[in-house]
């Protein structure tokens, strides 16, 4: 298990530091970020823990995935690895609109 975890089902008020403090029942803590909209700055309501170990990162899962915080019941699990994004441009434009151009 890798020592990144995914943090789901956040309240928009929850900061970096009460995550941090929530999973530190848990293990150490290396760093808690929740992920905040760019434009806004809102929260988007999830985050990323960092455990030290393996072994901290899946005791978190085990005794923080379901539990509250905040007053919403969060989902915990290991993070996955971070998905390239295609640089091929476009944009979202293209698809043909659904007419027939002859």
């Amino acid at each position: 298990m890798a020592t990144k975890l995914f943090v789901g089902s956040l309240s928009w008020n929850v900061t970096d530091d009460q995550l941090k403090d929530f999973f530190a029942a848990a293990g150490t803590v290396v760093s808690a970020n929740v992920i905040k909209d760019r434009d806004s700055g809102r929260s988007k309501g999830f985050g990323f823990v960092e455990m030290s170990s393996d072994e901290e990162a899946k005791a978190a899962v085990d005794q923080l995935n379901g539990k509250e915080l905040d007053g919403r019941a969060i989902n915990v699990s290991e993070a996955r690895p971070r998905e390239e994004r295609s640089s091929g441009g476009g944009g979202g434009y293209g698809g043909g609109g659904g007419r027939d151009r002859y």
